[in-house]
């Protein structure tokens, strides 16, 4: 079993930045691939951004690209997602995930989920 419990969370102007916070516990969280997903109120939970066990590499949805990303410290079992020039759009609750294999962005295909985090950016 791996628990999950992000951070970081909060209301922001558009144009601002926050950074998201992940820390695992349980099972060897460096053998496992890290994701985010974000849910917005009447819409269904989507792929953000993965990053494999050792952090040699990472996948971004399109909408996120250049603005936000990804990193993990396995020393601290922790990982992260520093969002830059956040936009009304990207308001959501934000989860992060956990599977071991390779990264995928289906949602069902990751076994471990944290709480969420909300996440308000402003106009």
């Amino acid at each position: 079993q791996v628990q999950l419990v992000e951070s970081g969370g909060g209301l922001v102007q558009a144009g601002g930045s926050l950074r998201l916070s992940c820390a695992a516990s349980g099972r060897t969280f460096s053998s496992y691939v890290m994701g985010w997903f974000r849910q917005a109120p009447g819409k269904e939970r989507e792929f953000v951004t993965a990053i494999i066990w050792n952090g040699g590499s990472t996948y971004y949805a399109d909408s996120v690209k250049g603005r936000f990303t990804i990193s993990r410290d396995n020393t601290k079992n922790t990982g992260y997602l520093q969002m830059n020039s956040l936009k009304p759009g990207d308001t959501a609750i934000y989860y992060c995930a956990a599977r071991r294999g390779v990264i995928v962005t289906m949602p069902h295909e990751y076994d471990y989920w944290g709480q969420g985090t909300q996440v308000t950016v402003s106009s």
